[in-house]
């Protein structure tokens, strides 16, 4: 029984040895991961022998030599071949990082923004007028950036507050030049101002547009010679005067007139001067001429008590700001039920608040009329972005329109330098803004043959009434 154990087992080791020998080829392509073993080709090495080496059969040998090669980068299967194709393939991801650059839009980055300063009376006696403007330049500077800005870089609005002050204004055109590097300043809204300001800008070279500020001297020195750097996009205080001048004794009949104007302010002198010099033209006559001091006094029943007795049927009212609305108020109280009030492109919305009903039936000549059918787009835009009625009209307007005259120089000039974009300015013809088309005159930097806008104050609030030219 023992010998017949030993033989089945030794029976049964030999039917195991011999299983492996037929499957051995089935599983030789397994064994191509190690076919490292084929460097045990030193064999090739004894392939020398030139008995063998008259085997063609052994020349496929060769070609799985490069199998052999292929082991270094793992790739001897030959669907594995691709590999290499992938390797390339990679090299775009190498690529991809120079890319990256370009997905954070470093160029456009770069391309640093468009400076310009705005100088408006954010503070103050003019903060109506000035909050208005730094509004719709806002609106404006948005509308322009969303349509690719100028020279492809957006526009970047720098807003200082000179708090009705000169010398506030002074110092801050000056950082605006030297420290913000603005290509061009639009603002004030006041001729006094923008007659502080003019040898700074004229000096360091960049350009400033005045709003609403109409004294001659704004954009003329004493001598009549232009300012090359300064500029105003509102008709000026003579032809203003003239409309008035027109206005109250051709069209409303009033041949007897009286002022009330600002003696400090610029705007206020040149207004009555002008109106002065025409009112004779049209028949009239000045009855009382007569100041007061702005931003220090508020009674005035002694000037009032004055103009009632010279028997003056319009008071002329060449001014800005609360004080008019105070002038119109207590003249109403004093008993001067009759007296037409006939004033500037002074006027604001925010008089209603301080005169009352003292305001309605007064007449205001100006630049604009919220009527207009060409501006409904503009307070359209104004209500949605800023959720608000534009009250100051006059000034957000002008404002608003500064912004793209300026925009349009800096287009055609075709360069931020400062010098080319005021030889744009200057060369500004037939110009299409949203409230008129303006050619400057190159001899005095005035926009020429602006029709003057006449406005009633009728329910409480400002309403067109007529467009008038002498």
């Amino acid at each position: 029984m023992i010998g017949l154990a030993v033989l089945v087992v030794i029976a049964g080791y030999f039917m195991m040895q011999q299983k492996p020998a037929p499957q051995a080829p089935k599983e030789t392509p397994k064994q191509e991961a190690p076919a490292p073993k084929p460097a045990e080709a030193p064999k090739p090495a004894e392939a020398p022998k030139p008995a063998e080496a008259p085997k063609p059969a052994e020349a496929p040998k060769p070609a799985e030599a490069p199998k052999a090669e292929e082991k270094p980068s793992e790739t001897p299967k030959p669907s594995e071949e691709p590999k290499p194709a992938e390797k390339p393939a990679e090299a775009p991801k190498a690529e991809e990082k120079p890319a990256e650059p370009a997905k954070t839009e470093e160029p456009k980055a770069a391309a640093a923004p468009v400076k310009v300063g705005y100088l408006a009376a954010l503070t103050g006696d003019w903060a109506a007028y000035g909050q208005t403007e730094e509004k719709t330049a806002r609106l404006a500077v948005k509308e322009i950036n969303d349509k690719g800005g100028v020279l492809g870089r957006p526009i970047e609005l720098v807003v200082y507050d000179f708090r009705t002050r000169a010398e506030d204004a002074v110092n801050a055109v000056r950082r605006m030049i030297e420290e913000d590097k603005v290509v061009a300043i639009i603002g004030a809204n006041g001729s006094g101002i923008n007659i502080a300001t003019a040898p700074i800008v004229n000096r360091l070279g960049v350009s400033q547009v005045g709003t609403v500020s109409t004294n001659p001297l704004v954009t003329v020195d004493e001598k009549g010679a232009v300012r090359p750097y300064s500029f105003r996009i509102c008709f000026t205080d003579p032809y203003q005067g003239k409309l008035i001048a027109f206005f109250a004794a051709s069209e409303l009949k009033k041949l007897n007139a009286a002022i009330l104007y600002d003696v400090g302010n610029d705007y206020s002198q040149g207004l009555r001067e002008f109106f002065m010099k025409s009112y004779g033209e049209y028949g009239g006559k000045v009855v009382a001429d007569l100041g007061f001091r702005g931003g220090q006094d508020v009674d005035f029943r002694a000037q009032l008590t004055e103009i009632r007795e010279k028997g003056a049927d319009v008071l002329v009212l060449p001014n800005m700001g609360k004080e008019m609305a105070l002038i119109m108020k207590q003249a109403r109280e004093l008993g001067l039920k009759d007296i037409v009030f006939v004033g500037g492109d002074g006027y604001g919305e925010f008089m209603w608040e301080i005169a009352g009903e003292a305001m309605e039936g007064s007449y205001w000549i100006n630049h604009v009329a919220p009527e207009d059918p060409a501006m409904q787009p503009f307070f359209a835009a104004y209500k949605e972005m800023w959720n608000d009625e534009c009250k100051e009209f006059v000034n957000g307007v002008l404002g608003y329109d500064s912004v793209y005259w300026v925009a349009d120089a800096i287009s055609r000039a075709g360069s931020d330098d400062p010098k080319v974009i005021r030889d744009a300015l200057e060369a500004t013809k037939d110009l299409k803004l949203h409230h008129a088309t303006i050619t400057m005159d190159p001899a005095t930097h005035n926009p020429v043959d602006k029709d003057g806008v006449v406005l009633i104050a009728k329910g409480g609030k400002g309403q067109f009434f007529t467009k008038i030219k002498p």
